[in-house]
């Protein structure tokens, strides 16, 4: 639908006095006299236009009859722009829907395959390690899936006890911290223990 009052460049409350006002300067800017032959042919369109626009808005029986045909797009517009975006809405969601699921799903049957779901995030980091104990500890997996296990997994499990290592010799060999040591390495039954098995 036409935009009768953006043609003339007025607004929708504008009165009759200014709906002439604006279409005689619309008349005179473009007159097809004032251009050249390319730019003439736009002039005539664009004054076409104009006429077309003034011609229903100067009468009141035909602008209230636009306005209501205006109104009636405007609302058909809203109401299937609304529409369109409560159904984007229900797709987004329909959509995540989905994505969970099929989520829920692969990890499902990755459990089944390998008999633990590990945190990709996590892998080759202390937490990836807490993850592998829990996931040994849990599922006890066959060798096969003890073969599938994640290199970096078991490489975070060495440098682990080698970093734990690394700290208690420092502690050994600080003064301050040396008596403690002792007395966790000889004093402690635990450690009297695994001692014991040894000697």
């Amino acid at each position: 639908m036409k935009d009768y009052y953006g043609i003339l460049e007025v607004n929708e409350k504008a009165s009759q006095e200014i709906i002439e006002k604006a279409y005689k300067t619309l008349v005179k800017k473009y007159h097809p006299d004032l251009y050249s032959s390319v730019e003439k042919r736009e002039a005539e369109k664009k004054l076409k236009q104009i006429n077309e626009a003034y011609n229903i808005l100067s009468d009141s029986f035909l602008r209230s009859q636009y306005d209501l045909e205006l109104q009636k797009e405007r609302t058909r517009v809203q109401t299937s722009q609304s529409t369109s975006r409560e159904n984007n809405q229900n797709y987004r969601q329909q959509t995540t829907t989905q994505q969970r699921n099929e989520n829920i799903s692969r990890n499902k049957r990755k459990k089944k395959k390998t008999g633990y779901v590990r945190n990709k995030s996590n892998v080759g980091t202390i937490f990836g390690l807490v993850d592998l104990v829990k996931d040994l500890w849990a599922n006890k997996p066959e060798k096969t899936e003890r073969k599938k296990m994640n290199q970096t997994d078991w490489l975070a499990v060495g440098l682990t006890i080698v970093a734990l290592l690394v700290i208690g010799i420092i502690l050994w060999l600080i003064p301050f911290t040396n008596g403690w040591m002792r007395q966790l390495l000889f004093e402690n039954p635990i450690f009297n223990f695994i001692g014991g098995l040894f000697s």
